[in-house]
């Protein structure tokens, strides 16, 4: 009975962990996607003759 229970919990541990790394995976994804996002725009605004960004004025 115990080695049914202590199965139990890590199982629901291993599984609970691929779930949260799983979401890890798609945060980010996200997030690389809006970094290539405002990096083109930035650098085609710097191509207009523009050199801006959150670190200058």
């Amino acid at each position: 009975m115990v080695a049914l229970i202590v199965l139990l919990l890590i199982l629901a541990l291993f599984g609970g962990l691929g779930f949260a790394v799983h979401i890890l995976w798609i945060v980010l994804i996200v997030a690389l996607v809006l970094w290539l996002i405002g990096f083109l725009v930035g650098g085609a605004e710097a191509g207009l003759g523009r050199r801006r960004g959150w670190y200058r004025w």
